[in-house]
């Protein structure tokens, strides 16, 4: 880890905590990668609008040619998942799945819920309300098994996610595999649930916000922080390092001005279906652009059709589900 000396106690701090998220992220995606590997077969499916089941076409490839470059085996793709590989929040459907189960009440769903609505009406997290959202949905999974979290996840992926992939983004990712390159998802979504996802679509693995676990139980705590802002970056940055990648021959696909750090990276950023502060870094820096949504919806993406209590519980699942993977 470089010197942090120069930085204020609070910003030390801060980027250290984002620094050893990034490495927990980095380690425990190289372990579940190869959990993928070995579990891989046929084709990648993905659900459509209609929520039928198909195969993704090997000719799905972007509009340039040129890009990805076949065979380099120096470059690799990371993709942001919430909003740009799926609709929606990831902890959001999985939270609806937790409260489906029973895992928190009312109480709590009312609370998490009026700190989603303020972060959507605000358009940027609030940090005391991260924490206590954090804190919260940490203790509801203290004292759970990781393989119990992991077999609901699988449940909850085929009963809320499997359908809101957007077979557009989905179709770059599979360019970069067709191409021989490595495709990796990158979320604050708890480890488990994006490794479920990155499986079930093929990929090669995921970066997640991974917490402590002993002797397969959740403690309650993270490793570092959720892999947010910077601490995607520094995940990016760890797994480039250790699978000897070169990040300026890279891809990196988001929609959120939170992951300007991520998309700084690379040497070929993508804004998909980006919100207003992305969109506008991206014309500002010549990034290219990639929308899938059509008319309002792509003001309004994220917002699930149902409004019910079960459709707010995604809020309560903020840091549900992870687990520290070092053995």
């Amino acid at each position: 880890m470089a010197s942090l000396g120069w930085l204020t106690p609070r910003k030390r701090s801060a980027t250290a905590r984002s620094v050893l998220a990034g490495e927990a992220a980095a380690e425990a995606a190289r372990k579940t990668s190869q959990d993928i590997s070995d579990q891989a077969f046929g084709g990648a499916e993905f659900a459509g609008p209609d929520g039928d089941t198909r195969t993704v076409p090997a000719k799905a490839v972007p509009d340039e040619p040129e890009f990805p470059v076949t065979g380099d085996h120096l470059a690799a793709a990371f993709f942001d998942l919430d909003n740009t590989v799926m609709q929606g929040a990831a902890i959001f459907h999985f939270g609806r799945g937790l409260y489906k189960r029973n895992f928190f009440h009312k109480r709590e769903l009312a609370r998490f819920a009026w700190q989603q609505a303020y972060f959507r009406l605000a358009g940027s997290e609030n940090p005391e309300h991260m924490e206590e959202a954090r804190n919260s949905a940490l203790s509801i999974v203290k004292g759970h098994r990781v393989c119990e979290l992991t077999r609901i996840g699988e449940e909850i992926y085929d009963e809320y996610m499997a359908e809101r992939i957007w077979p557009g983004t989905r179709a770059l990712a599979q360019a970069h595999l067709d191409a021989g390159q490595k495709v990796w998802l990158v979320t604050a979504a708890p480890v488990e649930t994006a490794t479920i996802i990155a499986r079930r679509l093929g990929l090669t693995g995921a970066l997640g916000t991974v917490a402590e676990s002993i002797g397969g139980v959740y403690t309650g705590k993270l490793v570092g922080e959720p892999l947010h802002g910077p601490a995607k970056a520094e995940a990016v940055r760890a797994l480039a390092t250790a699978e000897g990648l070169d990040l300026t021959r890279c891809a990196a696909y988001s929609d959120s001005a939170n992951d300007i750090p991520m998309l700084s990276l690379v040497g070929y950023p993508y804004a998909v279906n980006p919100d207003k502060g992305l969109r506008q870094h991206a014309r500002e820096h010549g990034w290219r652009l990639r929308d899938y949504r059509t008319g309002r919806k792509a003001a309004k993406i994220g917002i699930p059709a149902a409004a019910g209590l079960g459709a707010l519980a995604g809020g309560a699942a903020a840091a549900v589900a992870l687990q520290r993977r070092r053995r």
